[in-house]
């Protein structure tokens, strides 16, 4: 985007969000997406449509605390003052962290070199407001060894069909994926898992989590994980664990960037 100046500047928005109420990230006819939220905020703060362009999708009731987008218009009055515009006019579950004027080298999806997600779960019932963003496990039982072993067979490069959902409307996406990471913390309260990786198909994350549940409880074998990775086939055996308990956390954009924290 040009005008007679040379370029629009290019702006980079951390943002998190709570995503109960929204069909996911991506814009939807029916409006009701987190970026279709953030897009009638900006063009409130601009008075004319501004798009978009986000690093990656997350589903229906998955949430974020670092999803990364950027757009590009002209803005006179400093980063400080449209982080406070862009707050008056988001709806209190859309929280955007960091905004800052980027090169025009930057672009939120493709510049991205890889994700962390994390799957909360607490171990017994959870507080009431805490419940939208975590899967309760109530009197349910776990092997945590076994799913640790288990989890060892994602990481490295695999093809994920067995772990992938269909999106629907003809969509074909790679399903090579590469995981570098795949850590699970227990602690007295919570289970958490903590999944990093090149990219990550639709419902991957969840699916890859509700199988590590199962071979937790002794429904499936630990060693049954490779196999059904193998069959590169989804099959009723593979649970996507629910949405809530997922958030983006974290987009990186250098090989450096996070991947020992």
């Amino acid at each position: 985007m040009h005008h007679k100046d040379g370029p629009v500047q290019r702006w980079r928005c951390v943002c998190a969000y709570d995503g109960t109420e929204y069909a996911g990230w991506q814009k939807q006819p029916t409006k009701d997406a987190v970026q279709d939220a953030i897009e009638e905020a900006l063009a409130k703060i601009f008075q004319t449509p501004v798009r978009t362009i986000g690093a990656g999708r997350t589903d229906g009731g998955v949430h974020a605390s670092g999803q990364v987008f950027h757009f590009d218009q002209e803005w006179k009055h400093g980063a400080g003052k449209m982080l406070q515009a862009f707050r008056t006019f988001l709806p209190s579950d859309i929280s955007p962290r960091i905004l800052e004027p980027v090169s025009h080298d930057f672009h939120a999806l493709s510049s991205s070199k890889g994700k962390r997600y994390i799957y909360h779960a607490v171990k017994g019932w959870a507080m009431p407001r805490d419940e939208r963003f975590c899967l309760s496990l109530k009197n349910k039982k776990f092997d945590l060894e076994a799913m640790k072993k288990a989890a060892l067979f994602f990481v490295g490069k695999h093809d994920f069909s067995a772990f992938a959902a269909s999106r629907g409307k003809g969509e074909k996406e790679n399903p090579e994926k590469e995981i570098w990471k795949m850590k699970i913390t227990s602690s007295k309260e919570e289970l958490k898992f903590s999944v990093e990786g090149s990219g990550f198909l639709y419902k991957m994350v969840r699916s890859m989590v509700g199988a590590l549940f199962e071979v937790g409880r002794g429904k499936i074998e630990y060693g049954s994980i490779k196999d059904i990775l193998d069959t590169r086939k989804r099959t009723e055996v593979v649970v996507s664990a629910p949405a809530k308990g997922l958030f983006l956390e974290k987009v990186f954009y250098s090989n450096s960037d996070g991947l020992d924290e």
